[in-house]
């Protein structure tokens, strides 16, 4: 591939300096698997010429994790190892950075009992709980950013070759993220400026509701008195910039966690946890699911709405234009990072204090009171097409357009 090792390292000094946004002095955590690991090498160079302290880097593996799906008593899946926890708290109230790395395999655990997954996934989220507001809160900036395998490369692009499919794939990242441009880190100030334009805009609008409708979709998402629109150009609670999702394209709030009724169909695989869940609809009635249905992954699904009272109402609702990078490459990448980008999107589960007015500094009750959701999960999935409109509604009850065939019109 032409100019690999170039992109390559634009790509890792993109994740540090625009994703986590490094200080000097600071610490960068690395959460990744095992086969990113060359670039997990680079990232850290690049953090450490940009005046890192240091730079822990904290391994994981997908084939270990399936051998103890497969084979491990049921009683290992309640188990949680909490000295790591405590040591990612740690490091967070030392005002670490974190960077995720993802390689996404979307039939990992194709096969596995789900209700071995939920049990996991479940006890992952409540041993996490000490450290979830850190990063879901913005005490400290994190990113995530994703790296190509064999696996995740085949199933976008079947019948190919292995080292053609993983190069594709190599190619279409680098170009999605922008690390193919002469000078990418200018490209995405330019970038986050055009999102913080629509935010703005969303902002002055102040709509108290949105109508959706579209294919299987008619959904009515009331709006908190006190949201905020935001874009992926966030800030601390200290006021550093960094930016959360690369590559990102979406503009963003949290509903009111009560105000959500009628039904919304997905439009793209949803990739949970190594299980497909794919074709689904949800209907809610007073901010809550009261009816699934899913032609792959329904019981998935299903169980991932059971996670806690808040798992089945809505913690985010995402603006993003059908033409778009991601969705002009006209690929389903199985991946809710590039997918997510590509659609509009909503995210049942946990909503963002900093989507409100004055959130950070509420109280958990307080934060209730006025709309908010909680939950210990967090799962996007995306609804939007060419298809699909959107309206909002202002205060005085007058509608106007924001997206027709699928595409901004304000």
């Amino acid at each position: 591939m032409d100019n690999f090792d170039r992109n390559l390292e634009n790509y890792a000094e993109l994740a540090v300096k625009i994703g986590v946004n490094i200080k000097k002095g600071q610490t960068l955590v690395i959460n990744s698997p095992i086969e990113a690991a060359p670039f997990v090498r680079l990232a850290a160079k690049k953090a450490y010429e940009a005046g890192a302290l240091n730079v822990h880097v904290e391994w994981s593996d997908d084939q270990t994790a399936l051998m103890k799906y497969r084979y491990a008593p049921d009683e290992a899946f309640t188990l949680f190892p909490t000295w790591r926890v405590k040591g990612f708290v740690e490091l967070a109230k030392q005002d670490a950075a974190f960077l995720y790395v993802k390689v996404t395999d979307p039939d990992l655990l194709q096969g596995i009992d789900p209700e071995r997954i939920r049990v996991a996934n479940k006890t992952s989220l409540e041993a996490n709980a000490e450290f979830q507001p850190f990063t879901r809160e913005n005490h400290n900036a994190w990113t995530i950013v994703a790296v190509p395998t064999p696996a995740w490369a085949a199933k976008i692009f079947p019948g190919k070759a292995p080292d053609d499919a993983v190069e594709l794939l190599w190619e279409q990242i680098f170009k999605l993220t922008r690390s193919d441009k002469a000078d990418p880190i200018a490209a995405w100030k330019e970038h986050l400026g055009t999102l913080q334009s629509k935010q703005t805009l969303l902002n002055e609008k102040h709509y108290t509701k949105l109508h959706y409708k579209g294919p299987g979709t008619d959904l009515t998402l009331e709006l908190p008195e006190l949201h905020q629109w935001v874009c992926a150009g966030e800030e601390t609670q200290k006021g550093r910039a960094f930016v959360a999702n690369i590559p990102t394209e979406e503009v963003f709030t949290s509903p009111h966690r009560n105000g959500t009724n009628g039904y919304v169909t997905s439009t793209k695989p949803l990739n949970y946890g190594g299980n497909l869940i794919n074709n689904f609809t949800l209907t809610f009635k007073d901010g809550a699911v009261v009816d699934v249905k899913a032609e792959q992954g329904e019981e998935v699904l299903r169980n991932m709405l059971k996670t806690d009272e808040g798992a089945s109402r809505l913690g985010e609702v995402a603006l993003v234009p059908h033409q778009s990078p991601i969705s002009n490459s006209n690929l389903v990448f199985y991946s809710t990072l590039y997918d997510e980008n590509a659609s509009c999107h909503l995210a049942v589960g946990s909503a963002f204090p900093f989507c409100m007015k004055g959130g950070a500094s509420m109280s958990e009750e307080e934060r209730k009171q006025n709309g908010l959701n909680k939950s210990m999960t967090h799962v996007d999935f995306m609804i939007g097409s060419a298809d699909l409109d959107i309206d909002g509604e202002l205060s005085d009850g007058t509608r106007e357009a924001i997206f027709r065939k699928g595409n901004w019109v304000i």
